[in-house]
C-alpha cells in the first residue's frame, strides 16, 4: 500500500506540515506464496529468484503521495492503507523549526466511494412529428453545506455528510442525467464559483446564478445559498436574465400596508424571508431547432424559471405571496412575447396547497384552508390570486393521460410513485422529520408537451439503511425530478 503526506495549518497560532503516505502492497505480495520442500527443484528455483531479488532496489513500505495541508483521496487509493503525518510547530515562536511531537493516524484500507443510483428517462407518449425537437430540464436542490449538519441529519454516516464527498457524489448524478438546462437549488455561493460553475463547464454548460439576499458567516467568511441555471452552450443561448428578489418586493407591499394602517416593521417582519427567483430566456441553437417548414427562420425561444420559496409552514400566507409574485413577474414576460416556459424548483408546497393550486389551476379556492391565516391581509380580495399562465405540472399532467401513454413496466413502477389524487411524486424530500413533496417541474401546456419524464425512486429505496436522505448514495435531502419536452402543445404532435 501507499502512503500519503499533506501539510495542514491550525487556525491563526500554528501550523502542522503533514505527511501523508501510503502502504506497498508490493510488500505484501513478496511474502505471499505456497511453502516447499528444502531442496528440492522449486525451491532452489526461488533461492534462485530470491538472489536476483536482493540485487534489485527495495521497493519501500510507504509510498509519499502528498505533501499538501489537505488530500482528497483518489480511485487509485481504493484497496490500500493510509498514513497521515503531522507535526504541530508554533508559527510565532521564536525559532520556526522548533516542532512538536509527531502525531500519524493509519486509515484502514479504502473502500470504493457509493455511487448514486441509476434512474432512467421513461418514454410517456410518442412523439409523431416529422422531425422532433426535444431538450430536458432537471430540477434539484443539493442541499447547502451551511444546512448540512449532523444535528439535522444524524442518522446519516458524518464522512457523508461531508462537503467534499457530497460534491462529487452530486456532481456524479449531474453529469450521468445530462440534462440540457440544469435548475439546481441551494447551490452556495462559495460552491458555485469554486465547483459548480468549473466543473460543469467541462461537460458543456453555460451557467448563471443569483444568491439570495442574506448571508451566514461560515468557516470564517460570509456564505449563502441560491439558484443556479446550467444550460449546454451547443444547444442554447442566453438571451435575457431576469432576478427576483422577493425582499425588494416586500418593501413595496409594507409601504402599500403601512398606507391602509398597517405596521410596517411588523409586515416587514413576516414578508423579509430573503428568497429569490432566477429567470432566463434562452435561444435554441440551429441544432436544436427542429422547426415545421413554415416556422423557418423564426426565433425559437424558451423561459426557464428557477426558485427556492420560503420553507416554514407557519407562513403559508409568505409562501403565496412569493409564488403569486413570481407569477406576475412570468406574465409580463408572457405578454411581451409568445414564449414557451418551464418554472422550476423548490416551492415548499405540497400538492394540494394553495401555492400548488395557484401554480396549476391559475387560481386557489376561495374556502382553502390556508387562506385563513393571513395577518397582513395580503391574501384578500381572493379573486386577485390568479394569473392567466397556463403552467401545468410535467408529472401530474402527463400521468393523467392514460389513454395517451407508451405501456411498460417503467411506466407501472413510476405509477406506483405517484400520488394517486394528485399524480405527483409521493415524495420529493425524505428526512426523519417529512416526507413528501416539495419540488416540481411546470410547463406551459400550450406550447410544450413532455414525452419522457425521469424514474422515481422508492420510500424503501432512500430509507434503507439510514432511514431517509441524504446518505452515502444519495446527498441531499431532496430527490432530482427531471422531464423530456416536446415542442408545441400535446394537440400538435398528435396526443
Amino acid at each position: 500500500m501507499r502512503n500519503r503526506i499533506a501539510n495542514g495549518e491550525d487556525e491563526m497560532e500554528k501550523r502542522q506540515p503533514t505527511r501523508a503516505t501510503k502502504y506497498n502492497v508490493a510488500n505484501e505480495q513478496k511474502k505471499e506464496g505456497p511453502g516447499s520442500e528444502f531442496g528440492s527443484r522449486d525451491n532452489l528455483a526461488k533461492e534462485d529468484a530470491s538472489a536476483e531479488e536482493a540485487k534489485a532496489p527495495a521497493v519501500p513500505p510507504w509510498i509519499e503521495v502528498s505533501t499538501d495541508r489537505t488530500y482528497l483521496v483518489k480511485p487509485t487509493d481504493v484497496g490500500h492503507v493510509l498514513k497521515l503525518e503531522i507535526q504541530p510547530c508554533d508559527a510565532k515562536a521564536p525559532a520556526p523549526n522548533e516542532r512538536g511531537v509527531e502525531e500519524t493516524v493509519v486509515t484502514s484500507r479504502v473502500i470504493p466511494a457509493p455511487t448514486p443510483p441509476k434512474r432512467n428517462l421513461v418514454p410517456i407518449q410518442k412523439n409523431d412529428a416529422v422531425e422532433p425537437g426535444t431538450f430536458t430540464v432537471m430540477s434539484y436542490n443539493v442541499l447547502a453545506d451551511v444546512y448540512c449538519t449532523t444535528e439535522m441529519y444524524g442518522y446519516a454516516p458524518p464522512w457523508a455528510l461531508n462537503w467534499y464527498f457530497r460534491r462529487q457524489n452530486i456532481l456524479k448524478e449531474l453529469i450521468q442525467m445530462d440534462a440540457d438546462i440544469l435548475c439546481l437549488q441551494e447551490v452556495q455561493s462559495d460552491h458555485f464559483e469554486d465547483f459548480f460553475q468549473g466543473e460543469l463547464a467541462k461537460h458543456g454548460y453555460s451557467s448563471v446564478y443569483k444568491k439570495k439576499t442574506a448571508q451566514i458567516f461560515s468557516e470564517g467568511k460570509y456564505v449563502i445559498d441560491g439558484c443556479a441555471i446550467f444550460f449546454k452552450k451547443d444547444k442554447f443561448a442566453l438571451i435575457k436574465k431576469y432576478e427576483v428578489e422577493f425582499n425588494k418586493a416586500a418593501l413595496s407591499l409594507a409601504e402599500s400596508l403601512v398606507g391602509s394602517g398597517g405596521s410596517k416593521k411588523e409586515a416587514l417582519n413576516r414578508l423579509m424571508k430573503d428568497n429569490i427567483a432566477l429567470i432566463v430566456v434562452l435561444e435554441a441553437l440551429d441544432s436544436q431547432q427542429r422547426q415545421q417548414p413554415q416556422q423557418t427562420g423564426k426565433r425559437k425561444l424558451l423561459c426557464v424559471a428557477n426558485t427556492h420559496i420560503h420553507a416554514n409552514t407557519d407562513h403559508n400566507d409568505v409562501k403565496l405571496w412569493q409564488v403569486h409574485t413570481l407569477l406576475k413577474g412570468l406574465e409580463k414576460i408572457a405578454a411581451s412575447a409568445e414564449i414557451p416556459m418551464v418554472a422550476c424548483g423548490d416551492f415548499n408546497s405540497t400538492p394540494g396547497s394553495a401555492a400548488h393550486g395557484l401554480l396549476t389551476r391559475g387560481m386557489v379556492d376561495n374556502n382553502h384552508p390556508e387562506l385563513q391565516i393571513d395577518p397582513l391581509g395580503i391574501l384578500h380580495p381572493t379573486s386577485k390570486l390568479s394569473h392567466p399562465v397556463p403552467l401545468v405540472s410535467a408529472y401530474s399532467s402527463a400521468l393523467r393521460r392514460d389513454n395517451r401513454l407508451l405501456e411498460s413496466e417503467a411506466l407501472e413502477r413510476l405509477r406506483d410513485r405517484v400520488d394517486p389524487r394528485m399524480a405527483e411524486p409521493i415524495f420529493t424530500n425524505c428526512t426523519k422529520d417529512f416526507f413528501g413533496s416539495l419540488d416540481y417541474v411546470f410547463y406551459t401546456e400550450d406550447t410544450l408537451c413532455p414525452v419522457a419524464l425521469l424514474e422515481l425512486p422508492g420510500e424503501k429505496d432512500v430509507r434503507a439503511k439510514y432511514g431517509g436522505l441524504p446518505n452515502t448514495q444519495l446527498s441531499s435531502d431532496h430527490i432530482s425530478l427531471m422531464a423530456e419536452f416536446q415542442w408545441g402543445p400535446a394537440a400538435m404532435n398528435g396526443y
